[in-house]
């Protein structure tokens, strides 16, 4: 059973940074691409970034230059580096295995940009 665990959202200031933690199990995460996925209240769910197992990495457009993906295949977890934090930027962000199915999806960590 794929487990995905997220962390480290909050509230932050404009301008601010986070930094998420997704904590895989029931998968060789060594091999696995992942992805972040973010989903604004009555907006559909969208990538924001992915990183394939040998680190290569992609970013929406609305990301680049800010936030940053990467990976600890020691601790099966990737992460999720965000900087000079908008307000278009709160929502629930998730992690998921790319390329894989069925899908998983874990609970999910709740980000506010709010002054």
């Amino acid at each position: 059973q794929v487990q995905l665990v997220e962390s480290g959202g909050g509230l932050v200031q404009p301008g601010g940074s986070l930094r998420l933690s997704c904590a895989a199990s029931g998968i060789i995460f060594s091999l696995s691409a992942m992805g972040w996925y973010r989903q604004a209240p009555g907006k559909q769910r969208e990538l924001v970034a992915a990183i394939t197992s040998v680190g290569s990495t992609s970013y929406a457009d609305s990301v680049k230059g800010r936030f940053a993906i990467s990976r600890d295949n020691a601790k099966n977890t990737v992460y999720l580096q965000m900087n000079s934090l908008k307000p278009e930027d709160t929502a629930v962000y998730y992690c998921k295995v790319e390329n894989y199915r069925p899908v998983y999806w874990g609970q999910g960590t709740q980000v506010t940009v709010s002054s």
